[in-house]
């Protein structure tokens, strides 16, 4: 299995390169085709420059010893000036394209990660590996498109200045020719080793640098400050933020040493390989095997050749292998299996009909490294919402209700039995056609940083709503609008100059946020906690006047509001242990009754 899996990741790095450049053409077409003559002009540039050294010297060797005039040696000099003049314009604007592409080609990225995201099934952020990897893409993103860029480079600048080089020095003495595989190779076998190294040091780092950034946003998160300062945990979450920090750090380091130390023992190679080429260049000379120019320039160019190599392989192959780990996530991120129903169209709207239904969360793992027993979340559950029909679902905390609704919406596929609306099966269906006529409200809703008006239409933000409808929503959630500085207009966030707003009254803006969205199905999974049981009753009584003709499910841990449904399913350790109306479940001796007697003082009035 290991075998295999490290054949999967060579070739998924072979592959990289075409599978980002389309990517980066369309961001840019016509820089990038600038970029790639720019390099190879660039390239020969450099290699001309030096042909012009030699012309040079050796024109002004033959002026001092009188064979030609000295006008010759002014106009050897004028071309060397001209190809210099070239270089440093090709080298300046070569320089100066990546950066001006990078942030074009930066965002077709960081979209592709988005679109992506929106095809995976949401059961993968259960699931702390496939988070592992979301947060591995990320870091591949901003890595990709230097890794195109450096690649491009060696294609069209490096390889067409050696090949050149090549060519020059071979002309001159063929043997002075294997400079370049003496400066190569010991080079680029420490560069290998980097990829290995860096390619472990990021699957290693994945996991600790989520950690790390979890406990800096639990010390200076928007969200967090007030309870870690008022709860005395600052000083805690700092503690784990430096316990995290540091371990990434020894991870790095140790990376980081490990192959520094190879490259120096390549290097000292390398510099014994530069000296014997500068002996074998003086012997020519005395031998008189090459000019006194040939010798000057190639003694000046055996210098730029050594920068050059060791430029292409620590800086670009470098970059290239330190990031190689995290380019291959980004990519493997992308071939992440998708969820892509078959039936694009969404169906007429009619019964939900679960069938043997069980879902289990992704295990997790052990200290030891082994993987926990599967646990269900919800087992065996067979149950049919009918059109129009409201159903509760009630039971204690970790009972199954909110994984069993979320069966019922299609967020996720059953691991076992099946869901079908309209007797059509959830896996056979696209997340629009799922959702398209479907509206809810979590208990762990969103607080938008956006104005009221806008925290309401989200769910249908291209239909033409007026201000009759949202008053009405409003009415219905308990949100009264001429409370707020600028009515619909107030922005929900103290971030961009508006205000924030309580627990409660959050979740009536999230409450009318579900009831102003289209729909035939609409879910209320427990989100009045933050409210009274007075006011929850009122909400749901207006809920049920809504609901007239829809489906309906609430999800809830109080008795008191689930009167108004048709029927109540009470669930138990992920099973569905009784079904029935109000009257009679509280007929018969089970978990219903003892749930009702035990919060029956909340609401017996």
């Amino acid at each position: 299995m290991k075998k295999q899996s490290k054949m999967k990741n060579k070739k998924t790095m072979t592959g990289a390169f075409g599978k980002l450049l389309p990517v980066m053409i369309k961001a840019a077409p016509f820089l990038f085709l600038v970029n790639i003559l720019l390099g190879f002009f660039h390239g020969i540039s450099f290699g001309v420059e030096t042909m012009m050294q030699q012309h040079f010297f050796d024109s002004a060797v033959d002026a001092a010893r009188g064979k030609t005039g000295i006008s010759q040696a002014f106009l050897a000099l004028a071309f060397l000036g001209i190809a210099n003049v070239a270089c440093q314009v090709l080298n300046g604007a070569a320089n100066f394209l990546p950066g001006v592409v990078d942030g074009k080609a930066g965002a077709h990225l960081s979209m592709a990660i988005q679109k992506k995201i929106a095809r995976l099934d949401p059961a993968v952020f259960e699931d702390t590996e496939k988070l592992d990897d979301i947060n591995k893409a990320e870091q591949g993103k901003n890595s990709a498109f230097w890794y195109v860029y450096n690649v491009l480079a060696i294609l069209t600048f490096y390889i067409p200045y050696f090949v050149f080089m090549g060519w020059y020095l071979f002309s001159l003495k063929p043997i002075l020719a294997s400079a370049i595989v003496i400066i190569f190779l010991p080079t680029a076998l420490a560069q290998l080793l980097r990829v290995k190294v860096f390619s472990h040091l990021e699957d290693a780092s994945a996991p600790v640098r989520r950690e790390y950034e979890y406990y800096e946003t639990c010390m200076a998160g928007r969200e967090y400050f007030k309870e870690t300062r008022i709860l005395g945990s600052f000083s805690y979450f700092k503690k784990l933020y430096q316990e995290s920090l540091i371990s990434l750090q020894k991870l790095k380091f140790k990376a980081t040493m490990r192959s520094n130390l190879f490259e120096l023992a390549m290097r000292t190679v390398t510099v014994g390989g530069y000296c014997t080429i500068l002996w074998m260049l003086y012997d020519a000379l005395m031998k008189q095997e090459v000019t006194v120019g040939a010798f000057a320039a190639v003694f000046n160019s055996i210098g730029m050749l050594y920068n050059v190599m060791e430029e292409v392989i620590c800086r670009h192959i470098g970059e290239m292998a330190a990031n190689a780990g995290s380019i291959r996530n980004y990519l493997n991120f992308l071939a992440m299996e998708e969820r892509i129903g078959q039936r694009q169209d969404a169906p007429d709207w009619g019964d939900i009909v679960l069938e043997n239904v069980s879902f289990s969360y992704p295990a997790g793992k052990k200290e030891d490294g082994t993987t926990e027993p599967v646990k269900y979340a919800v087992k065996n559950v067979s149950l049919t919402l009918h059109k129009g029909e409201t159903l509760a679902v009630v039971g204690e905390n970790g009972s199954g209700k909110s994984t069993l609704i979320r069966l019922m919406a299609g967020l996720y596929l059953p691991g076992e039995g099946t869901v079908k609306k309209n007797g059509i099966d959830t896996r056979e269906l696209a997340m629009a056609a799922l959702t398209g006529k479907t509206s809810a409200v979590f208990q762990k809703f969103q607080r938008y940083q956006m104005t009221l008006a806008e925290n309401i239409v989200i769910g249908d933000p291209g239909e033409d709503w007026g201000k009759n409808h949202l008053d009405s929503v409003c009415a219905m959630a308990g949100t009264d609008p001429d409370a707020f500085p600028k009515g619909y207009d107030t922005m929900l966030s103290r971030e961009f100059d508006g205000i924030d707003l309580s627990g409660g009254q959050w979740q009536r803006v999230a409450i009318a946020r579900g009831f102003f969205r289209s729909h035939d199905l609409i879910i209320l999974d427990e989100p009045t906690a933050a409210i009274d049981p007075y006011e929850e009753t009122r909400i749901y009584n207006r809920f049920a006047e809504i609901a007239r003709d829809k489906s309906a499910v609430i999800v809830t841990h109080r008795l008191g509001s689930v009167r108004l449904a048709d029927r109540i399913l009470v669930m138990k350790d992920g099973e569905a242990v009784q079904l029935g109306t109000h009257e009679e479940l509280l007929t018969q001796e089970g978990e219903y009754k003892r749930l009702y007697e035990a919060q029956e003082q909340w609401y017996k009035s």
